[in-house]
């Protein structure tokens, strides 16, 4: 048998326009005509099949977006939403009833921490924050009301990495479902095929890479997704999370060169860290050796796709991290910006932007503090210049 390969199934996809196009067509309609009246009853009953009813349901610009992110990540469906956090509550809220629980990573993005903390408890659903690098952690954690173990594969901001393969594990032997967020690490990380049953993405970073837009999604077995969708009591039918179709076929052209960006990030993330690193910095990227978690990583990755485009570098305090990314944005290295995986370079300081919903004194405790400075590098093709400005102004705040 072959070895998945995500950019292979891509570039296998054809789907032609309505006149055809080489690009499939946009459907620019909110709703849809039926020719007999019993097929649009079917239709809200279940019973019917392969018409589109409503585009907050489905609209055919949004399928074929969908059947490419399933053929990606190896699911046998997929759906698109407005946004990562609409793709993420409402698939936990689809998971989850009044009176669950989940497990979940203790360093993941600051809105998803939120969600678990503070608003998924108002509808009786709790969390139980650990470190889903350590499995007996994640075991010690569940109880008889565990409904989901949740974690991201490249964790954000600190960059862990999760074992997807034994999280897998621990789920099934205890009748769980494990979602992972895998933002960060499209085409890198194959969750579904490592165990995962349920794979979100926020689109708006490295899927779709332009930093022009919102949007996510969620892979899934076709039952899953079509729960989702179910007129009575589908998260994603009755939330309303529908991305538009506009920019659903802009995110379908983007991916096609998604396998290309991914090799680009990887090397110059690759490049910046281990010249840093070498330099005497404190440097976190999954991809040093020095990473406690890059054998684990070596172990389930897609190697041709690298490491990742992100790493993190410790300026030791926020005064210190604020300058030297306003040196590196007043010298075109790239934005101070929240966000990640554009053409562009962008960099924030987790501690005080997208990890700040999460308590001073958690973050302290995961080793997130004020002088940590996330960089997402962009598609820079000279890596070397941009590695000896960035130096430059290291050096500059002392």
């Amino acid at each position: 048998m072959s070895k998945f390969n995500p950019a292979d199934n891509i570039q296998d996809l054809q789907y032609f326009g309505e006149y055809g196009g080489v690009n499939p067509s946009i459907t620019d309609s909110s709703t849809y005509t039926f020719l007999r009246a019993g097929t649009m009853e079917g239709v809200f009953e279940g019973e019917v099949e392969g018409c589109y009813l409503y585009s907050r349901h489905w609209n055919p610009t949004n399928r074929y977006l969908s059947m490419a992110l399933a053929e990606m990540e190896g699911t046998e469906s997929a759906c698109v939403m407005a946004s990562g956090m609409g793709a993420i509550t409402s698939a936990i809220l689809q998971l989850c009833n009044a009176d669950d629980h989940i497990v979940t990573s203790r360093t993941i993005y600051g809105g998803t921490y939120a969600f678990f903390k503070n608003f998924a408890p108002k509808f009786g659903v709790n969390s139980t924050f650990v470190d889903t690098t350590n499995l007996e952690q994640v075991k010690a954690a569940i109880t008889p009301e565990t409904k989901v173990i949740y974690c991201e594969t490249i964790s954000n901001p600190m960059l862990e990495v999760s074992n997807i393969t034994e999280l897998s594990k621990i789920a099934k032997a205890n009748n769980c479902k494990l979602v992972v967020d895998n933002t960060f690490s499209p085409m890198i990380f194959s969750p579904a095929k490592l165990g995962a049953d349920v794979v979100v993405h926020s689109m708006t970073k490295f899927i779709n890479g332009m930093s022009d837009c919102v949007a996510g999604t969620v892979c899934g077995s076709e039952e899953f997704i079509n729960s989702m969708y179910d007129v009575n009591d589908g998260a994603a039918m009755l939330l309303g999370p529908v991305l538009d179709s506009f920019r659903s076929s802009s995110i379908l052209k983007n991916l096609r060169t998604l396998h290309i960006r991914m090799k680009q990030h990887s090397y110059n993330a690759m490049h910046l860290a281990t010249s840093l690193a070498k330099d005497g910095y404190r440097i976190i990227y999954p991809g040093l050796e020095s990473h406690p978690q890059h054998e684990t990583m070596k172990n389930m990755f897609n190697e041709e796709f690298g490491f990742g485009g992100l790493f993190v570098i410790d300026m030791q305090n926020s005064e210190k991290a604020n300058a030297l990314m306003e040196k590196m944005q007043d010298d075109n290295v790239g934005y101070l910006a929240v966000s990640l995986g554009s053409y562009k370079t962008l960099f924030s300081a987790p501690g005080g932007s997208t990890s700040s919903e999460i308590p001073e004194e958690e973050r302290t405790e995961m080793g997130l503090s004020d002088g940590l400075v996330r960089i997402s590098i962009g598609l820079d093709n000279n890596i070397e210049r941009t590695y000896q400005a960035i130096k430059r102004h290291i050096e500059a705040v002392g």
